[in-house]
């Protein structure tokens, strides 16, 4: 089970998605393109590995708490072509994976948006503050960055080359909710072909640690503009960081 003769690995962080992960796990393994799904136990609810072992999945357990941190584990473990993000909470349909593969053939990464109208279920998290407060940072970025058209930088489910990984987990600094943002930072800086494409966003099972609480909400949106308005200082020392350097912490 290959794409295109290329490995594919789709990796999982989870916290507090045990009612959930079975099922997006089960629609992962059940798409020819997927070789591997890799789950990522960042201290998760008590359940969770039991509901893991039910399918084919390979779990990892990753200590130090934090969405960065889970993903970047999740990179280091994998040797696949190919690496898939996606959250395992239910707003995100497995099946739009093929979507996102649809453009890798000429980017190094593809990443899901949650904002285009179209493709927001009824019950989903992305009111007036998420979608236009997501929009807006992303433009930002687009700007300061000269990007290709950007319209979410909260979106987890996103597709990457094995080497486009390499070069991002070094140049990692963030170990919580903002880490995709920043993954997308240092993709623009390091100029890496990428693009965004509309994905299913549907409404979560259980509840967000952070969407699901307005001021963590508010925290999580005041800490992207900061890693925004500063990307562009920091541009210079991540284009030169030699692999495996890793940078200062923010």
């Amino acid at each position: 089970m290959t794409w295109r003769d290329k490995t594919l690995c789709v990796v999982l962080p989870t916290y507090n998605e045990k009612d959930s992960i079975a099922d997006c796990i089960r629609r992962f393994e059940a798409l020819p393109e997927v070789d591997e799904v890799l789950v990522v136990n960042n201290n998760a609810a008590p359940g969770t590995s039991e509901e893991v072992a039910t399918t084919g999945a390979r779990e990892v357990h990753e200590s130090e708490q934090g969405y960065g941190a889970a993903i970047q584990r999740g990179l280091l473990e994998t040797d696949a072509d190919l690496v898939c993000l996606c959250e395992p909470d239910g707003t995100f349909d497995p099946e739009d994976l093929r979507k996102l593969l649809a453009f890798m053939p000429e980017c190094d990464l593809v990443i899901g948006s949650r904002t285009v109208a179209t493709f927001i279920w009824d019950g989903a998290n992305m009111g007036f503050l998420l979608k236009w407060g997501n929009w807006g940072v992303a433009k930002a970025v687009e700007l300061l960055h000269n990007t290709t058209s950007l319209s979410d930088v909260g979106c987890t489910f996103r597709v990457m080359t094995r080497e486009v990984a390499r070069q991002i987990v070094p140049r990692s600094t963030v170990h919580g909710s903002a880490y995709g943002l920043e993954m997308m930072l240092v993709a623009a800086v390091l100029r890496v072909r990428m693009v965004q494409v509309p994905v299913n966003y549907r409404p979560r099972v259980g509840v967000s640690s952070v969407t699901g609480d307005r001021r963590a909400t508010l925290v999580l949106g005041s800490q992207m503009v900061g890693h925004v308005a500063r990307s562009r200082l920091r541009s210079r020392r991540v284009r030169r960081l030699p692999s495996g350097e890793p940078p200062a912490s923010e």
